[in-house]
Order: C-alpha cells, then structure tokens, then sequence
C-alpha cells in the first residue's frame, strides 16, 4: 500500500485529474445500474414511464433553461477569463435565472395546457425548473475545479450524491402509493438542496450576477450551438416522449429502460475520446493526419466489441435488471446499439469540423438527422409500435453520420488538405460485421450456450492481439508520438 502512495504523488497531477474523473464516472454509472433493478421491480412499468418522461422533459427544458452555459462556451471562458473566473460563473447563473424565471411566467399562468403535453404535474414541472438551477451550479463548480486541477472535493460530492438520491428516493417510495413521482422526488431534492447551496456559494464568490461583458460573450458562444444542442436532446429524448403519448408511459418505461443500457457504454466513448481528440489534433497540426488510419479503426473495432456483447446478452443483462415486465425491451437494443457506432463515426467527422470551427455546418447536419427522427416516430411508432422508435433512432444516425462525412469532405476540400485521416474501407468493414453480428446475435437469442461459446472465442483472440491492440492505444495516449 505504501509503496502505491509513493508511485500515486509521483504522478503528474492532469493523470491524476483524469484518473479520479474516470473512476469517479464509473463508479457512478455502476451506482446507478446497481439500483436500476431495485426500483424497476418497486415500480410498475405505468410508474417507471413517469421518471421517464420527467428526464425527457428535464433533458429538453435544459437547453432552453440553461442554454448548456456549463459546457459550450465555459472551457474557453475559464481560458479568456482566468483571473475572473467567479465572476464568469456568477453571471452566468444570472443568465440561467433570468430564462428559468421567463419560463415559469410563461408555463404558470396556462399550465393546464402545457401539463397536458408534459404529461406531469404543476409542482413537479416547477422542480424541475429549480433542480436544472441547482443541477447547472454544480456543474459550474465542478467544472471550474476540473480548470483548477482540484479533483477531490467535486468527487466526494459527486459520490455523496450518487449515494443520497436512490437512499431518500427508496424511502420515499416505499412510504408512498405514487411511486412514480416519489422516486422522481428523491433525486431531484438532493439536487435541489445541494445544487442550491453551490448557487448561492457561487454568487456570493463572483458577485456578478447580471454582468453585460460576460453575459454578451457567453450568449453569442452557446445561442448558436442551440439548434446543435437540441436536436441530440431530440435524438436522445424524442422517442420515449413520442411514445408516452402516441402508445402509452408503460411503453415509454420499457423503452426507456432498453435505450440506457444500449447506450451504456457512451461514457467509456466520451473517455476515449477525451484521450484521443488532444492526440489526433496534434497529428493535424503537424500533417501527419495518416497516423490516425489504425488508432481509429482500432478504436470502432474495440466499440464493435463492446457493443456486441450488450447486444448478444441483452436478454439477460434487461432480465437482471429490470425484471420480466421489461422482456419486450430486448428488441430496442439492436438496433439502438448499433447506432452508438454510428455516433462514433460521427464523432470522428465532427472532430475535424471543430478543429477548423465549421460549427454551422454542424448545426445543419444535426437539425436534418433530427427531424429525419421525428417525422418517422410519427409515421411508423402507429404502424408498429415503441419498438419502430429504435430503428428510426438509427436511421437517422444513418443520416447524422453520413451528413457530417461529407461536411468534413467539404472543410478539406475548401482547405486543400488531403482526406487521408481514415481508413474508410476498414471503418465500412467493422460496421457491416457489426450488423452482421447484431442479426446472429438476434437469432441466437433462443440459445444462450451458444452465445457464452462464441462470446468466449472472441475474448480469447482479444487476448492474442493484446500487444497489437495496447500499442495502438499507447499510440494517442503520447506514448509514442514523440
């Protein structure tokens, strides 16, 4: 153990930093599958629909509320305005103040109409106002800390939370006949009272509520990324609104259940990305964009992987979970799964718009791919039901995906930089193996021994190629590229 803490404080403090954020989000996300099947089985899948639905809303509303001020807009911020960085923050929840206050004048006076479309109650939409507060000034602390390399403070928080809001949500519960709205109340108050004591904590500090220079600056950064911000809300809230009420919140509930664990492994695709995008923009910068061709491929093949086992075990992964109320959810993974791959390649496109700042061309392409969702939830969730919702997801990650290709074709063409960034054959190549594996997967539902036995064959050969597959990674970790 000692020797652990002598290597631990020779390390630098940004791994340090990373490290602690890495766990930190794993252990979080496994706090909160852990307790999935403990709710799941405490709700019926009517009363799940409800916290479902509330996170859909809470996940639009966000956009408009807080106009994601705590991302967009905020790592430059910290860079531009260093020596006043309390003072940024402050006004930035000024700004969020405002629109929260200008949305409750609008919602209040007509909230039966508009409870009618939010399908939920007055005094859980005005928590929501209060929790997107809360919630929007812990992430500006955090992510001030993170500016600060000061990583303890902000994981205790984190974690205390994680631990707090399914402890009260399960109190309240199982005290209460409306389990729905008492397991939405659990996490949300916890939000509230320690989102509210970091608002007031980050006002105090910066004393800059409504400051002209900063609130321009951030408005004129983050309003245009709206339309961008709002239509991934689409792409990952629409469905399971849609589905409330065109077949009913049970069906919103199983669906939803189905598209979190589909799209589990996003955190481990943001924290490869995080690695690979400083990596990758080097290599731009100093035209050696070919070097990326076997990092990214190795990358979407270690994604196929992944994703195919939640595929090839969704059965009983969604069994475990969420209980047998949910089997029909089995379905929505497919082809849910197989649009996270999609969403990498996309990232990839969209890495180099942003390292050129093409963001309206970005914009574009995810408005399109957006409404490509919504109108084909309309015609075909009637046809066939919540499961069509799942496929339309992918095609319009179909869309998304082939929109931002050519966009990035175009920002080179217009640069006369050479596109030889990425193997597209081999990238083509792991995704028709990919649906090739989701339709045996699929068809092998029925015949779990041969599903461990195929899953074995290829850890096994993962093993083989551990050497091949670490050098690769070590490659955009900086290892090699001096």
């Amino acid at each position: 153990m000692e020797k652990l803490k002598a290597k631990w404080v020779q390390v630098p403090i940004a791994v340090k930093v990373s490290t602690a954020y890495a766990v930190c989000s794993i252990l979080q996300r496994c706090l909160s599958f852990i307790t999935l099947p403990l709710f799941t089985r405490l709700l019926t899948t009517e009363q799940y629909g409800q916290l479902t639905i509330y996170q859909s809303w809470a996940g639009i509303l966000t956009i408009f509320l807080t106009l994601n001020l705590a991302y967009g807009s905020f790592s430059t911020a910290m860079v531009k305005f260093e020596g006043d960085r309390d003072g940024y923050i402050s006004s930035v929840e000024g700004i969020c103040l405002a629109l929260t206050g200008a949305f409750l004048l609008i919602y209040l006076p007509f909230r039966g109409l508009w409870n009618r479309l939010f399908e939920l109650p007055t005094a859980l939409m005005c928590l929501m106002a209060v929790e997107l507060l809360g919630t929007t000034a812990i992430q500006l602390w955090s992510g001030k800390k993170r500016f600060e390399f000061k990583y303890k403070s902000v994981v205790g928080i984190t974690l205390g939370m994680a631990v707090a809001s399914p402890v009260l949500a399960y109190i309240l519960v199982t005290h209460t006949v409306e389990k729905g709205y008492a397991r939405i109340l659990g996490y949300s108050l916890v939000s509230v009272v320690v989102g509210g004591v970091f608002y007031i904590r980050n006002a105090v500090k910066g004393k800059k509520i409504l400051d002209r220079k900063y609130w321009k600056y951030a408005l004129q950064f983050n309003v245009p990324l709206l339309a961008y911000y709002l239509s991934q809300v689409v792409f990952n809230q629409s469905d399971r609104i849609m589905i409330s009420h065109m077949v009913g919140t049970d069906k919103a509930a199983i669906y939803g259940v189905a598209y979190s664990l589909a799209t589990i492994l996003t955190f481990i695709l943001n924290a490869i990305n995080n690695s690979y995008v400083p990596w990758y923009y080097g290599k731009i910068k100093e035209g050696k964009q070919e070097e990326n061709k076997a990092v990214s491929l190795a990358i979407a093949l270690l994604m196929m992987v992944l994703l195919s086992g939640v595929i090839w075990f969704a059965p009983e992964i969604i069994r475990i979970l969420a209980g047998e109320q949910y089997t029909e959810a089995v379905y929505v993974v497919p082809p849910v799964a197989i649009s996270i791959l999609l969403l990498f390649y996309s990232q990839l496109f969209i890495n180099v718009e942003f390292y050129f700042e093409e963001k309206k061309k970005l914009v574009w392409a995810s408005i399109g791919a957006a409404a490509v969702n919504v109108v084909l939830n309309v015609i075909f969730i009637k046809l066939f039901g919540f499961v069509a919702a799942a496929y339309t997801t992918l095609a319009s990650y179909i869309v998304f995906a082939i929109c931002n290709y050519w966009t990035m074709k175009k920002v080179l063409e217009q640069r006369g930089i050479e596109d030889n960034a990425y193997n597209y054959r081999g990238l083509a190549a792991v995704f028709a193996a990919f649906c090739g594996l989701t339709v045996v997967g699929v068809l092998l539902y029925g015949l779990l021994p041969v599903r461990i036995l195929v899953a074995v064959i290829i850890v096994v050969a993962l093993v083989v190629k551990r050497q091949y597959l670490i050098s690769l990674f070590k490659t955009f970790k900086g290892e090699k590229s001096n």
